[in-house]
């Protein structure tokens, strides 16, 4: 299975979603500050970055994680990398694209405009941070959605047809967004 976290900058809330996916960050409680950057991409997005697929690490269950940053394209670029993987030849149940947008707080996205746009790390950076504690709990709470899909997504996908998280072949972006 290849899991993507999705959003528009690729550097907070997706950073903290793979991380607490690959159990580099607690699934209860908070992390301290520090903590979020053991994620090396976390509020370390370059416009390099944009639209690239980047690899976090491999879940409990052998699952890729990867992050990825689609600016404000994701309803063309969800569909695309949809397509890219149809055509690739991979199995339309095994590619989970899972939206971290209604995670995201005004502090993030304060922070993460000055920190990554404007490059004021030092006064964006501290914003960010707390603005995503801040968001923790939703974020885990994302998370937790995902993994406990994933053992039913792995066994048997016959029951997405009917599901709220259903594939790509018949799904329009906004089905595949998970909150």
């Amino acid at each position: 299975m290849l899991i993507i976290y999705y959003d528009v900058g690729g550097a907070h809330s997706v950073q903290t979603a793979a991380g607490i996916h690959l159990n580099v960050l607690p699934q209860e409680g908070s992390p301290q500050p520090a903590e979020l950057f053991k994620m090396k991409k976390f509020d370390n997005i370059t416009k390099a970055d944009y639209g690239r697929i980047i690899y976090a690490g491999t879940d409990e269950w052998g699952n890729n994680v990867y992050t990825l940053s689609c600016q404000y394209a994701s309803p063309v670029v969800v569909p695309a990398i949809r397509d890219m993987h149809r055509l690739a030849g991979g199995n339309p149940h095994e590619l989970l694209m899972v939206s971290t947008l209604g995670t995201i707080n005004t502090l993030m996205k304060i922070g993460g405009f000055t920190s990554r746009r404007l490059k004021w790390v030092s006064f964006g950076r501290p914003i960010v941070v707390r603005g995503t504690l801040q968001a923790y709990p939703q974020i885990a709470l994302l998370v937790s959605e995902v993994k406990e899909l994933l053992p039913k997504l792995m066994e048997d996908n016959s029951w997405l047809k009917n599901s709220w998280a259903s594939t790509y072949q018949d799904a329009q972006p906004e089905e595949i967004i998970l909150h």
